[in-house]
């Protein structure tokens, strides 16, 4: 019997996969995309995700990132990280990074997906294969999680993100967030001649559309080369929980609430780790005591700011209102800076 099956193979998982080969545990990750895999991303770590992947050993390559800025039309506001830069990472370029440390630790990928997941009180069997718990870290749109049941319905306005790449020297060391009055841009440093682009919106639009809205940001990046578009959504996600018998889930598949405040990989490793923690002790059920100690913040915050700029006026005085109370905004972006 295997101790641990981790299905899916992006930051999430193989953080989890990783932990418990550490941890003296047979663990095997199934991921049916190849590596190195991409997807729409921000790509902004913040210094808790860099110093979560420090503790792992991984250092990818990147552009440190001083703070965020917010900026609306010739206003804007910076708060910088008080506890040490982000990191600007090309997605790719941290999971070939993680890859690299599952591989190093002896952690078999089997390139294909999850299809069958069966539960029994001391364990469960996944294609057939018996194992002492499964971490679903499948993503978003977790099969897993809609097999076993736990998904619960999402009422509000959808959102989507969508992502591409510009040929360009980075002209800040902040993550910039553009707001329009449908649409953030969220513009991002990732390497020496490279800087990403991400806009997210409830309104289905193509990218350039949306770049519409950024007058002063389409002038700089107007007639360069930008890479393909990349699309992930809708990003509102829920469980009912996150444990259920043996099998715990964790990263996106336990639950995404929005990528405005750039959390997702910093709370997904920690998620990883108190699942791998709970697993050890033998004890899963631990493990949905620790997630929402680990994400209530998050939750608050990230649903508090989605819903305050769902609305004209709450979008309008937003960045006015950072600009008038920049200690405020500084606090904020501090807190989200920080993942215990």
């Amino acid at each position: 019997m295997i101790d641990v099956i981790v299905a899916g193979g992006g930051p999430a998982g193989l953080t989890a996969a990783v932990l418990a080969a550490r941890s003296g545990l047979e663990v095997v990750v199934h991921e049916p995309r190849s590596a190195p895999i991409d997807k729409a991303c921000g790509e902004g770590l913040m210094p808790g995700a860099v110093a979560a992947l420090a503790a792992l050993g991984v250092d990818p390559d990147g552009q440190p990132l001083r703070g965020i800025r917010y900026v609306s039309g010739p206003r804007s506001v910076a708060a910088d990280f008080r506890a040490g830069p982000g990191r600007g990472v090309r997605r790719t370029t941290l999971h070939a990074a993680l890859r690299s440390a599952a591989d190093a630790a002896g952690v078999p990928v089997l390139p294909d997906a999850v299809e069958s997941v069966e539960q029994h009180p001391d364990g469960v069997v996944v294609d057939g294969v018996r194992a002492r718990y499964l971490v679903a870290a499948d993503g978003l749109h977790s099969p897993i999680r809609r097999r076993l049941g736990l998904d619960r319905p999402v009422a509000r306005a959808r959102r989507f993100g969508l992502r591409r790449h510009v040929r360009l020297a980075p002209w800040t060391d902040y993550v910039e967030v553009h707001w329009a009055p449908a649409a953030e841009a969220y513009v991002t440093p990732v390497g020496p001649d490279l800087v990403g682009i991400a806009m997210l919106t409830s309104t289905r639009a193509p990218f350039d559309r949306h770049l519409d809205a950024f007058p002063a940001l389409r002038e700089r990046i107007d007639g360069l080369p930008l890479t393909a578009v990349r699309g992930a959504g809708p990003l509102r996600q829920r469980s009912r929980r996150r444990v259920a018998g043996r099998t715990l889930l964790v990263g996106d598949a336990a639950g995404y609430v929005d990528a405005l405040t750039g959390e997702g990989v910093a709370l997904g490793m920690a998620q990883a780790r108190a699942a791998v923690a709970a697993i050890v002790a033998g004890e899963p059920a631990r493990y949905e005591v620790a997630w929402r100690r680990l994400t209530w913040r998050y939750e608050l915050l990230t649903r508090a700011l989605v819903g305050a700029t769902s609305i004209g006026p709450g979008r309008r005085a937003l960045v006015p209102a950072a600009v008038a109370w920049p200690r405020l905004f500084g606090g904020a972006v501090n807190v989200l800076a920080g993942r215990d």
